[in-house]
């Protein structure tokens, strides 16, 4: 008999294309009904039923009541980053979805990956504060270096706050469409949530895509650019 973790009753949870294209929706980081799961999975309402019970059962789902609706959202950053990861791993292969779109180049340059940006912005972020220092990898571990915690602090983000949840700081994220790193962890979602909080960006509330204004491009340039 074999022993560690069962990795196959999780593949087989993911493999589904209806629970793949569920799970895939929640990967904009909002809480959706059974009802705007079932129309993203192409299915029933009593089907989708089903599939949200099997996944809140594999802990792939965190389900959530609010008055007479019921809300389903991703476990946690670990299952967003495994998801992105079998996206890389799909778009590697040649695997894509043949339906491509108007707004598939704008989820390339510019997307939320459960709760932190993705994309070409997301990696040229991430290969910014590496190339400056800010971020460094030993023994496997993403950490901030103090060069970094003063850049952070500067950009007026709370450090001291993000390092008391529980959530790790840092996190390499490999990106679906890149194929490079981007930045994961409370750090991440932190820039994200100062990105918007300048009005340098926003999210489509439709899509996953990340929209940056005129004035945001420009700003994120200057700050994260010529790399």
């Amino acid at each position: 008999m074999k022993e560690g973790p069962d990795i196959a009753r999780i593949a087989a949870l993911i493999g589904d294309p209806a629970r793949a294209n569920m799970l895939t929706a929640l990967m904009s980081g909002k809480a959706l009904t059974v009802s705007e799961l079932a129309e993203e999975g192409g299915v029933t309402i009593q089907t989708a039923s089903s599939h949200l019970s099997k996944l809140d059962e594999g802990g792939l789902l965190r389900p959530r009541k609010q008055g007479r609706h019921k809300y389903f959202s991703l476990a946690g950053d670990e299952v967003a980053q495994v998801l992105e990861g079998l996206m890389g791993l799909a778009a590697g292969a040649g695997h894509l979805r043949r339906r491509t779109g108007p707004k598939d180049i704008e989820l390339r340059r510019a997307r939320v990956c459960y709760n932190h940006l993705a994309g070409d912005m997301g990696t040229q972020l991430f290969d910014s504060l590496i190339a400056r220092g800010f971020l460094t990898a030993e023994a496997e571990e993403l950490l901030l270096t103090d060069a970094g915690a003063d850049f952070v602090a500067r950009f007026e983000i709370d450090l001291d706050d993000l390092r008391l949840k529980r959530t790790p700081l840092c996190r390499e994220c490999l990106d679906w469409s890149e194929r490079r790193s981007h930045l994961a962890g409370s750090l991440g979602r932190a820039f994200l949530a100062r990105f918007e909080e300048l009005s340098w960006a926003t999210r489509d509330p439709k899509t996953r895509v990340v929209v940056f204004s005129r004035t945001g491009v420009k700003e994120f340039e200057q700050l994260f650019g010529g790399v």
